[in-house]
């Protein structure tokens, strides 16, 4: 019988569940961190281990320093999953989480040999689609959270205290650095199926740049778009676990 590996700072098992014949690895949005993917255990079946990932500068890793780009990020995630890899595993990764987890399983195939049996991107363009946005992360303080206003992603107590954003304000630049400064390699296109998430009022991520991540897979692919914003994530919760749960009920019989 495997178990749930020991303490380990980068990964967060809110519900340690040996038992599990499958482990979800979930990947934040920037600026987000482990404890987004706190009640998920809750939503989902028995058989799903629900692990997330802590990046530097956050949470359990407070101490370390954030990284501001997206190999050195990706080459240090790959070693510390490997005791978590004994069993399937699947990626659900929203915004920057779903570059990062993208990225993670092309590093996981070429260098371990391994593929998570489903790879879940939530709110994230393709990642082989040219930027429309002028870099965030070169902004000012002051015009860095008049951004986050309108995003719709920073509780209104975080962006009113100036204590909370300033601990706040460098994470969020270096997790924008991350993405803005990351560039795309093309490689073959992965062997595990893709769904993607998208919001229809997120004014940043077009049906079309949703669709473009069909390019990413030989496998199966489908999209699936909510009425709500860009952080849908937190308001069609019970949408979202539905449409994972029928995935992961899909590809059981791979287990």
């Amino acid at each position: 019988m495997t178990t749930t590996p020991s303490f380990n700072s980068w990964v967060i098992c809110p519900q340690p569940n040996p038992q599990a014949n499958l482990r979800l690895f979930c990947f934040p949005y920037a600026g987000g961190n482990a404890a987004i993917f706190r009640t998920w255990p809750n939503n989902l079946p028995s058989n799903v281990e629900v692990c997330a990932v802590e990046y530097p500068g956050r949470g359990r890793q407070i101490q370390s320093a954030p990284l501001t780009r997206l190999e050195p990020l990706v080459e240090a995630i790959a070693p510390v999953l490997m005791p978590y890899l004994d069993k399937p595993f699947a990626f659900f990764g929203h915004s920057m989480g779903g570059l990062v987890s993208f990225e993670l399983t092309r590093l996981l195939r070429s260098q371990y040999s391994l593929t998570p049996f489903h790879l879940f991107i939530s709110a994230r363009r393709a990642p082989q689609l040219p930027p429309i946005k002028s870099p965030l992360h070169i902004l000012s303080d002051a015009d860095l959270q008049k951004e986050l206003r309108s995003l719709n992603g920073t509780p209104k107590a975080v962006l009113e205290s100036e204590e909370l954003m300033q601990m706040f304000l460098p994470i969020l630049r270096a997790d924008f650095a991350v993405l803005e400064t990351s560039i795309y390699t093309q490689k073959q296109p992965l062997e595990c199926p893709i769904t993607v998430f998208g919001g229809l009022q997120d004014k940043d991520i077009s049906h079309e740049a949703l669709q473009a991540w069909r390019e990413q897979t030989i496998a199966a692919f489908s999209l699936h778009e909510f009425d709500g914003d860009h952080f849908f994530i937190h308001s069609h919760q019970e949408l979202l676990f539905k449409l994972i749960y029928q995935e992961l009920q899909m590809c059981k019989r791979s287990w």
